[in-house]
């Protein structure tokens, strides 16, 4: 699942969440993107309702209310048109972490930010991510761009431990790259549970969002021993 991400420092830019190979050229007139706009919604509506592997590219084109025929002017197959719909979305899946934290800031109040935002991002594309982890199982080129995108986020993450720790504002010693992966997986699997699973609490009842986002930023900062949090 994908991890909680860190603030991109300059020139730094996240991974792509599908491979390049399978992304062509947008149209350049304005019919052909407005067509290919259309096919790309479609899909990703189709993949979210029925999955990866029942997707039927016949369907796509349905819901797009296009031609078969004018699938294939835009992508050569359902790998194709599914990278479209995760680049669109990759925007929206880019979050605020615990990128470096000036003197002025509060790490706390840095790091609750970071969890807010990656979990708000998280349940706006549940059924999105969902897909992700069904299509990682099945199509080894997806999984390898999905295990270097998490790999980077939670590279990015240690950056962010380790400056924290060479301020003494977390515990120095813990290795920043392994409590990085620790916390971010746990963050991840969080919000799968919750947004795409749909777990409930002992209760019967819907996890709370602000309960999440409390509980994982105070594991978070027990973890590393945040001051006035040991």
């Amino acid at each position: 699942m994908d991890s909680t991400s860190p603030q991109e420092g300059p020139g730094e830019e996240a991974p792509p969440m599908a491979p390049p190979s399978h992304l062509r050229e947008p149209p350049t007139t304005t019919r052909g993107a407005r067509t290919r706009g259309a096919l790309m919604k479609a899909a990703r509506k189709v993949f979210e309702r029925d999955g990866y592997l029942d997707t039927r590219l016949t369907d796509i084109t349905k819901e797009a209310q296009c031609a078969a025929g004018s699938f294939y002017t835009y992508f050569a197959n359902k790998e194709e048109v599914l990278a479209a719909v995760l680049l669109e979305a990759q925007e929206d899946m880019l979050h605020p972490g615990i990128g470096r934290v000036r003197d002025t800031d509060d790490p706390y109040a840095v790091l609750e930010a970071g969890n807010r935002a990656y979990l708000e991002a998280y349940k706006r594309n549940a059924r999105l991510m969902a897909l992700l982890e069904q299509v990682a199982q099945v199509e080894p080129e997806f999984r390898e761009f999905r295990s270097r995108r998490a790999d980077a986020f939670i590279r990015r993450n240690a950056r962010g431990i380790a400056d924290l720790q060479a301020r003494g504002v977390a515990d120095r010693e813990v290795d920043p790259m392994l409590a990085s992966r620790a916390l971010s997986g746990m963050v991840s699997v969080m919000a799968y549970h919750a947004f795409v699973l749909g777990e409930r609490q002992e209760q019967g009842s819907v996890v709370d969002f602000e309960e999440l986002v409390s509980t994982v930023t105070r594991l978070w900062a027990n973890a590393l021993r945040f001051p006035g949090h040991r």
